[in-house]
């Protein structure tokens, strides 16, 4: 374990506890953010001197995926050393530039923290590996294989096959959820608990407001490795992997989401507590999502929140479909606090997922203002981005080479942020060849264009971020009331004497519907708000919304 940073006071900031609840938080892809000395690649300096630009949406956090020293065989979610920056990022010195940049701008950094499994490369499983008896030999989850040599159980990876792999040296299969490059840590064994935890605290020394969780539900395993049973066709929910995966296959009630996470994640919770950070973790559960969502931030002892997958559906969510997970969320997850999002690094972005015009986008973002729990916008979103169109040749995503062409891998939503018009790369690399191709489709919506057109959708961003934000109800308050009617979307979110309703014509025609009861008063003019007419009742154009507070 690396010894703790000797860090300056200014790098750690002074935090209200609670300030993740209702936080909108900005998602960077380092690779394809910015790349600072012309290798084609993002990389921490590259963040630093783009912070400015997050600053400026008004949003309260930052998520870096994930920048660890590592093999790359999933650009940097196979972790060969927890407490290094790999030198395609930068340096441990270049981090603590983004973290200072961060803070000085009001600025909290998130980091993508993957503990659920490590890089084959890591000197942990390179022990663990050399022998049963070693002192690292139960970090991993190995197990014999059945009396016929195959493996243990019908454990299958969300990259495709068996989740068990065979080693010579060990004459026995590892567990791998993921690719075979990424074998599972074992959180049965408390001598791995306790080093991660150590991880975890160095980063917190060193300034970071927290972290977000990968993967975090498949942390342990069911000691006595059960098999899972099937899914009948018509119970699949195809989320944590496409359709064409047989992992959709399975239920999956041993391989993840065990009882014992939680107490690891209440060991976390007690050491982030004393740093007032916070941590959202990524629940992959195709059948039971909201409950454990609920399981998991219920309270004050585990998760503080959860990226919830509801709102990255494959279809353009529809006002009955958004009231029944708002209502889903208080059945299944009560007390429970969801981060909610439309796009990340994924799933292909939601302008082309869903077909839908920007105009669609701009309520969509309205929404998720309003929705109560916090908030991930994800880069070049600010900028309705389209999902990037490539050749199978210039693919670099493992998944998509192995399901190509059903499933097109996640590379058209991580090709370089587009800056600046006029030069090479769209302002993101000096090098002729980036490790993604720039899309053509990109070079007309860069920053410094809509920076300059009043009406980009850049500023309908800005503006509903501060719309947020300055109504108290919107980021903490409870919500009630919550109805469709036809295409239009109501609730009310409320909070202390702060009364706010809230209402979206999500679709393409005008409507009209009745005004609430009560005295109210038109908000959100800024961001296209309708408000009552003289007849009493609320017309809407095609996505629109209505917000109005109680007088």
């Amino acid at each position: 374990m690396t010894d703790m940073p000797d860090m300056s006071s200014a790098t750690l900031l002074k935090k209200d506890p609670d300030w993740w609840r209702g936080a909108v938080i900005y998602q960077i892809y380092p690779r394809s953010f910015q790349d600072s000395n012309g290798d084609g690649v993002g990389d921490l300096l590259g963040i630093a001197k783009r912070l400015p630009h997050i600053a400026s949406l008004g949003v309260d956090a930052v998520w870096i995926s994930p920048f660890f020293r590592s093999p790359m065989a999933d650009f940097g979610y196979d972790v060969s050393d927890y407490c290094d920056v790999d030198p395609m990022f930068g340096t441990l010195s270049d981090f603590d530039v983004v973290i200072d940049t961060a803070h000085k701008l009001g600025l909290k950094v998130l980091m993508d923290l993957v503990m659920s499994h490590s890089s084959i490369e890591h000197p942990w499983f390179k022990e663990s590996r050399s022998s049963k008896d070693n002192p690292r030999a139960n970090w991993y989850v190995w197990a014999d294989a059945q009396l016929d040599g195959t493996p243990p159980n019908n454990w299958l990876s969300i990259f495709g096959g068996s989740a068990w792999q065979w080693d010579p040296t060990r004459c026995q299969y590892y567990l791998h959820n993921f690719l075979t490059e990424q074998p599972d840590l074992n959180f049965h064994e408390p001598a791995l608990q306790d080093t991660l935890l150590d991880v975890a605290e160095f980063w917190l020394h060193r300034g970071v407001d927290g972290f977000r969780l990968d993967t975090v539900n498949f942390y342990t395993h069911d000691k006595q490795l059960r098999n899972n049973p099937p899914l009948a066709p018509e119970e699949r929910n195809p989320i944590t992997a496409p359709a064409v995966n047989p992992y959709t296959w399975q239920n999956h009630l041993y391989d993840k989401t065990q009882p014992e996470n939680l107490e690891f994640l209440a060991r976390l919770r007690t050491l982030m507590n004393r740093y007032n950070a916070a941590a959202v973790g990524e629940i992959g559960e195709d059948q039971r999502g909201l409950e454990v969502l609920g399981d998991y931030t219920r309270g004050d002892q585990h998760l503080h929140m959860s990226y919830a997958f509801e709102l990255l559906s494959d279809h353009a969510p529809t006002a009955p479909y958004i009231a029944k997970v708002m209502d889903d969320m208080e059945e299944k997850a009560p007390g429970g606090w969801a981060c909610w999002a439309f796009s990340n690094h994924d799933v292909v972005r939601h302008i082309t997922r869903w077909g839908v015009p920007e105009e669609a986008a701009r309520l969509y973002m309205t929404l998720m203002m309003c929705l109560r729990g916090s908030a991930c916008i994800y880069q070049g979103e600010e900028l309705a981005l389209p999902e990037a169109v490539l050749s199978f040749e210039d693919l670099q995503d493992p998944y998509g080479k192995r399901f190509w062409p059903a499933f097109k891998g996640r590379d058209g939503a991580r090709t370089p942020m587009v800056w600046e018009p006029d030069e090479i790369n769209g302002g993101f690399s000096s090098n002729m060849h980036p490790w993604l191709p720039v899309s053509h489709d990109h070079l007309s919506r860069t920053v410094a264009d809509q920076e300059k057109d009043p009406l980009a959708i850049l500023h309908h961003y800005r503006r509903a971020i501060a719309f947020r934000h300055a109504h108290e109800a919107l980021r903490k308050g409870e919500i009630s009331h919550v109805e469709c009617e036809g295409t239009v979307l109501k609730f009310r979110r409320c909070l202390g004497r702060e009364e706010i309703f809230c209402a979206f014509n999500i679709g393409e025609e005008p409507v009209t519907v009745a005004a609430p009861r009560g005295r109210w008063q038109q908000i959100g003019a800024e961001l296209g708000s309708a408000g009552p007419a003289p007849d009493g009742k609320l017309h809407f154009g095609r996505w629109q919304p209505v917000l109005a507070q109680k007088m």
